[in-house]
């Protein structure tokens, strides 16, 4: 059994400063979180942790066991969102995911982020419970959490439970079950907790194990060794000094061998050219930063991160997959390419445009707006341009004159071209853009409604008090009582006999004119074209009149009960005359 399965491919998840790379940090020794900006990871990297070092961490807790897992290939991500664009041909590329939480702060807005990620993707993951050596009491110490338990104090241990129940409770809201690993019966039914400090090393061992066990356990056949052409994902492209255009690249099944024929997709669509170079980084290094030089390899086989170097380029996006094509299928593998990255993205020329980094970014904000019933018009990778504003002042719908992105510059003729119609929601969460699109389609559904309320005549009725009748004529001065909807001066008024009767001419409250009264409110109106007594008398109840086009769009708008019962009265007195009036 031994060698017969590859390593698995694991991605380290996680809000920002929750500790992610200093997690991995610990785990290899390279010092790069010190190096790197503010501590914050700022690319993909990946990282290959050979069995023998796994057998060495976790020797305290295994003794002499081995596994068939030749080691562990760990992709670090800046905060969670690259896991989307990693994707591998039919899913996820990461086989397993490592969710860091700090402990002491819970779920944060990219904690959920990443959890709805992992969901969507059907990854299987544990949870790393990060800093417990900041929690009041304990003592930590570098060692095997089950060991390092043994030896706190009660007050310690009461307060780390108190913060992994309140995580449990979190994650229990978000459909995961958990429980802290060591109490753990089924792992089916229950997301491991880890707890660690990535600081002093303390659950590191557990963590380790905990990742190499579910995966034999659970995902052996999804690590068998593949035989044959090889497939990656291309994580970045970058510029190298003395080396050009590179691509960061995991290859997750098969072999890729200097001078193959590949077939990538662009911007452009497909792209076959050959490798002209594999460069891999020394055991326990990174691509991103290595700190000796990369080894250039003649073949490298699944899971493996690399760089490539490759004869021609052109547009390829991050994200997609680059595959190894024998001779005779190139033409093949562009029709199966073309059906994964000419994207199966619904759209209607009624919905909003999307762009966002790269592909699975797209679906991810795709699948998230499907769920809420918004429809996109286009999904295109890439950053905001001219030709996005534009296109996006076209649509009809004023609440979808709207472009969603995700991860993504907005260019500065795109800025000179905004107007206040076209309305921009960029953000690194996903569900912070449909949160921000979501919270403006209230606020501007209001605003459209309260501009439709002055252009539309809308339903209103009252009845005339019969103590407050101050001016018979010219015009007519009574008080009334707003009975449904709302009245405004030069409304039409209509009797319940179909007649019209006179125009308010201006409404009063005390010595305060108003521009509009609603229902429960008592006013004075003054009415021209009526003589109380003749056309309208005390008592009457009386209706606004309203145009048979303006009816017709009122019955398609979402009005109030009482609204719409005083159109429906309307309606029947209109049609006495006409049946099919308003149809």
């Amino acid at each position: 059994m031994p060698g017969k399965i590859r390593q698995p491919i694991v991605s380290v998840l996680g809000h920002v400063d929750h500790g992610k790379t200093t997690v991995l940090d610990y785990i290899r020794g390279s010092g790069v979180v010190k190096r790197e900006a503010g501590g914050i990871t700022q690319h993909i990297g990946a990282t290959e942790v050979p069995i023998e070092v796994i057998y060495s961490v976790c020797a305290p807790l295994i003794g002499e066991k081995k596994f068939d897992v030749p080691g562990l290939l760990f992709i670090d991500t800046p905060g969670h969102h690259s896991f989307t664009t990693l994707r591998a041909r039919g899913g996820a590329l990461a086989d397993i995911g490592v969710l860091v939480i700090d402990i002491n702060e819970g779920l944060m807005p990219q904690t959920i982020e990443s959890i709805n990620i992992l969901k969507m993707n059907k990854t299987p993951f544990v949870i790393a419970a990060n800093k417990i050596d900041r929690i009041d009491g304990w003592n930590s110490r570098s060692e095997p959490f089950v060991m390092s338990v043994k030896e706190q104090t009660e007050r310690g241990i009461e307060n780390l439970d108190a913060k992994i129940y309140k995580l449990i409770e979190n994650l229990y809201l978000h459909d995961f079950p958990s429980e802290r690993y060591d109490r753990i019966e089924d792992f089916t039914r229950n997301v491991a907790i880890v707890p660690i400090s990535a600081k002093t090393g303390e659950g590191i061992p557990d963590l380790l194990l905990m990742i190499v066990g579910l995966a034999q356990r659970f995902l052996e056949k999804n690590l068998r060794k593949e035989e044959g052409p090889g497939e990656g994902t291309i994580l970045e492209i970058k510029e190298e000094k003395g080396l050009g255009t590179t691509l960061d690249t995991i290859v997750y099944a098969g072999t890729v061998k200097r001078g193959d024929t590949v077939v990538l997709w662009t911007k452009n669509g497909p792209l076959i050219t050959k490798v002209k170079a594999i460069l891999k980084p020394k055991p326990l290094d990174e691509i991103r930063d290595p700190r000796e030089r990369f080894d250039r390899v003649e073949s490298v086989s699944a899971a493996a991160g690399v760089k490539m170097l490759l004869q021609e380029y052109g547009e390829i996006m991050a994200g997609t997959t680059v595959r190894v094509a024998e001779k005779g299928r190139e033409k093949e593998i562009v029709e199966e390419m073309k059906d994964l990255y000419e994207m199966s993205i619904e759209t209607d020329e009624s919905g909003v445009i999307v762009k966002a980094d790269a592909i699975g970014s797209l679906e991810a904000l795709a699948y998230e707006l499907k769920a809420i019933g918004i429809p996109i018009k286009r999904a295109e990778v890439g950053p905001i341009s001219r030709r996005d504003i534009v296109d996006a002042a076209t649509i009809q719908d004023p609440l979808r004159k709207v472009i969603l992105g995700f991860n993504v510059p907005m260019l500065p003729e795109a800025k000179d071209a905004l107007s206040d119609e076209v309305a921009v929601f960029i953000n690194n969460v996903v569900y912070k853009i449909v949160e921000d699109y979501e919270e403006w389609l209230g606020k501007r559904k209001e605003e459209l409604d309260k501009k439709t309320r002055e252009v539309i005549t809308y339903p209103g009725s009252f009845r005339i008090l019969p103590d407050y009748i101050f001016r018979l004529s010219k015009p007519a001065v009574v008080g009334v009582r707003v009975l449904a909807g709302r009245i405004r001066p030069e409304q039409r008024l209509l009797k319940e006999d179909g007649r019209v009767v006179g125009r308010i001419k201006s409404i009063r409250s005390g010595e305060k004119t108003l521009k509009e009264a609603i229902a429960g409110q008592e006013v004075a109106i003054s009415v021209e074209g009526v003589t109380v007594g003749r056309q309208i008398h005390a008592d009457d109840i009386l209706y606004i009149d309203i145009s048979e086009g303006d009816a017709r769009k009122l019955k398609k708008t979402d009005l109030n009960y009482d609204e719409k019962e005083v159109l429906e009265k309307l309606i029947s007195i209109k049609r006495k005359e006409n049946k099919f009036w308003a149809m």
